[in-house]
């Protein structure tokens, strides 16, 4: 029997490799999806084939990552609850679908992952599995009542790693458990799980690896230009607030793939303390969870692919295509990026982006993101038309106004004449 492992190295898949050699009689093909996690890659071949892997796959998928799965996703200005970017929901799905190929050419029988029986990762994982290659089993190990006996808590598997020598960065001082991407780092678990907890304190400083925090933030502001063409970002350009003063007729940000895009803006926004999240959500298996994320870059992205829709979108498509937000970001929450539903949202977000396309300005500015301008070639907004400055009657008569209002009174009119009728 072979089993495909998703293997971060981290306290989870370190023990769960562990647990699946001793429990199971197969060969264990340890995966590791190489979406941005930087240093934490180092050494990892080696440590999975210590730990018991009989092989070990690392795969660059930063660039698809960033490019088919993040920028899709931010076209559809998807936002979990208001708060949330969606950081570890959007990779998952792209993992298990690298995972369910390499088990195809592997033949292996199954996959395994170490997310929780109480978490959300489980259910992105499985349910990617299912639309992709049904017949693969799914071996979850906290789903196992044995391995739940073994490992009540994180302290035990802390023993486990420790008496069989596997390197793991938790610690009972530091229980919290970490996931980083190109898009976020996502904190959760420790003393996290208490929501009274300020994480944006002293005693949390030194958990952050992407941003400073801001009142640690340069006290001097940073203009970045983001260049859209058709809802994707395809360039970036920095500035100090002394050269701040391009014109709008100035060359436009130089081009970068969707990898070097978000790249620059992360480390953009981690300088400036931009991007932390401190939010307790509502997990899709029922209940909620505290969590805390650095999404730096993705903060930036966002904020100025909004910008770009105000100046370039249609009121009513703007209006259709954000009542469809809430719908999406629990899709991609949820796992169900797979899904013909989701395709189905993306086209009519594909169609939405057309015209979203220039340029926009933003001031970074301890943990503020602040609009300084933008610009289209695709520009909806007239300034004759929306002047108060004098008026063309040929572009728009306000005394059309008056009908138009006398018309949608109406109907308020008539229920105010009846609500009086009724009283009497």
């Amino acid at each position: 029997m072979k089993i495909v492992l998703a293997y971060s190295g981290g306290l989870d898949t370190s023990v769960v490799l562990a647990w699946l050699k001793q429990n199971y009689d197969a060969e264990i093909i340890a995966f590791c999806a190489d979406i941005g996690q930087g240093e934490e890659l180092e050494g990892l071949k080696d440590k999975a084939l210590r730990t018991g892997a009989a092989k070990c796959i690392i795969e660059d998928l930063r660039e698809e990552f960033a490019r088919d799965f993040i920028f899709p996703m931010f076209q559809a200005g998807a936002i979990y609850e208001g708060q949330y970017f969606l950081g570890t929901s959007i990779a998952r799905p792209l993992i298990a679908k690298r995972m369910v190929e390499i088990a195809r050419a592997e033949s292996a029988e199954a996959i395994a992952h170490g997310a929780t029986g109480k978490g959300n990762d489980q259910v992105r994982f499985e349910l990617t599995a299912a639309a992709m290659a049904p017949e693969l089993r799914v071996i979850a190990p906290w789903r196992d009542e044995k391995f739940r006996k073994q490992f009540p808590g994180r302290a035990e598997m802390i023993a486990f790693a420790n008496e069989n020598k596997i390197p793991v960065e938790a610690s009972v001082s530091k229980p919290y458990s970490m996931d980083r991407n190109l898009l976020h780092i996502s904190f959760e678990s420790g003393m996290l799980e208490d929501p009274w907890f300020d994480a944006s304190g002293p005693e949390a400083r030194e958990m952050y690896k992407l941003s400073v925090s801001p009142e640690d933030a340069p006290d001097e502001p940073e203009y970045v230009e983001l260049a859209f063409e058709n809802g994707n970002c395809v360039g970036v350009a920095c500035q100090n607030y002394a050269s701040a003063a391009r014109t709008a007729d100035s060359a436009a940000p130089s081009r970068l793939t969707p990898l070097q895009v978000m790249q620059t803006l992360n480390k953009l926004g981690g300088k400036h303390g931009v991007g932390r999240v401190d939010i307790v959500e509502n997990r899709f298996v029922g209940m909620k969870g505290r969590g805390v994320y650095e999404t730096p870059g993705g903060a930036i992205l966002h904020f100025a692919h909004r910008q770009m829709e105000t100046l370039t979108m249609d009121r009513e498509v703007m209006q259709l295509r954000d009542s469809l937000i809430p719908k999406y970001s629990s899709l991609v929450y949820n796992g169900f990026w797979f899904s013909p539903e989701r395709e189905a949202l993306q086209a009519l977000v594909t169609e939405s982006q057309r015209n979203v396309t220039g340029v926009v300005k933003l001031k970074l500015y301890k943990g503020n993101i602040i609009v300084a301008g933008r610009q289209s070639p695709k520009s909806l907004y007239d300034p004759q038309i929306a002047t108060m400055e004098g008026e063309s009657a040929e572009k728009y008569d306000q005394s059309d106004a008056t009908g138009f209002i006398r018309l949608n009174a109406l109907r308020l009119k008539v229920r105010a004449v009846r609500k009086s009728l009724t009283k009497k």
